[in-house]
């Protein structure tokens, strides 16, 4: 698992797998934890970035670590450490039941405490399903959302016509005309760097049947927006042009949550907290967890 900072718990790999053995094996989970002073004072966080790779948000993990927060991260399928293609998902369902089992795992190791979910772009849209089963949202104090993958547009009409076949016929193959293969996600150089130089990130075209899935996921979840019950914050920026501001709006506002809190950030792109404003990002966060442990 690549990381610049130590893990001081890797949880053994295929713990929590679901999916037949031919379409993967291995999901990767991860403790992060930081601060070896660290206090247990406050409650029990599960991050899930399940974007990306987990380890890229190790300086965001050690931000809730130094607040009093356990920090755990899963790389869902074809991502990060987890197995399978680079960037290839099967069903974004196998990723829903595996958070369910990871979720399970971390409330068994932390008995009392209050769970909180953290998701990225299609992470979130991960977790957003995932609150649509009754038992899995009972456990979960809360959600954290950053740029969620709701209702996503595809760059053309024409590919959300095709994408059922295409998903179909040829699930694996790289649609160069489905998405630009470098999106603007940074307006700061460096991370922008970082995030393009790891070997961990994917930064080829999207493969067809992952692309169907997330439109998949973000067309069921514009269908049911108001079976969303659970508490959640949910963070956009308005020039993001990978996932679509507008929809998260309408999250917010067809959400029942009863506790629920929307911040829209003027200007800013996709991966907020690599955003040259990441500290007002962070802050936004932490103090929406800390009123609410």
């Amino acid at each position: 698992m690549k990381g610049t900072s130590a893990i001081l718990t890797v949880h053994k790999k295929g713990d929590c797998c679901s999916a037949p053995r031919s379409e993967r094996t291995q999901v990767c989970f991860v403790a992060l934890d930081f601060d070896l002073k660290f206090s247990f004072h406050r409650g029990s966080l599960t991050q899930v970035i399940q974007t990306i790779n987990s380890g890229r948000y190790n300086d965001f993990a050690k931000q809730l670590n130094v607040n009093g927060f356990k920090v755990y991260g899963i790389d869902w399928i074809g991502h990060g450490g987890s197995d399978g293609l680079h960037a290839y998902v099967p069903s974004l369902d196998y990723a829903v039941t595996d958070l369910n089992s990871f979720l399970e795992k971390v409330i068994a190791e932390n008995p009392g405490l209050p769970c909180f979910c953290v998701g990225h772009s299609t992470g979130g849209a991960i977790i957003l399903k995932a609150m649509l089963d009754p038992k899995i949202e009972a456990q979960v104090s809360g959600i954290v959302l950053t740029s969620p993958a709701v209702g996503v547009q595809p760059s053309h009409p024409i590919f959300g016509v095709i994408a059922p076949f295409l998903a179909f016929l040829i699930p694996r193959y790289q649609l160069s005309a489905a998405k630009k293969k470098i999106m603007p996600v940074s307006r700061d150089p460096e991370a922008l760097l970082a995030k393009y130089s790891d070997p961990l990130v994917y930064t080829g075209f999207i493969r067809a049947r992952t692309g169907y899935e997330i439109l998949r996921l973000g067309s069921h979840l514009l269908e049911n927006l108001n079976r969303i019950k659970v508490p959640f914050l949910v963070l956009h920026g308005t020039a993001d042009t990978v996932t679509d501001p507008k929809a998260t709006q309408r999250l917010y506002d067809e959400a029942s949550s009863s506790d629920k809190s929307i911040k829209l950030f003027d200007g800013l792109l996709h991966d907020l907290l690599f955003e040259p404003e990441r500290g007002i990002i962070a802050g936004v966060i932490l103090d929406w967890l800390n009123r609410r442990v």
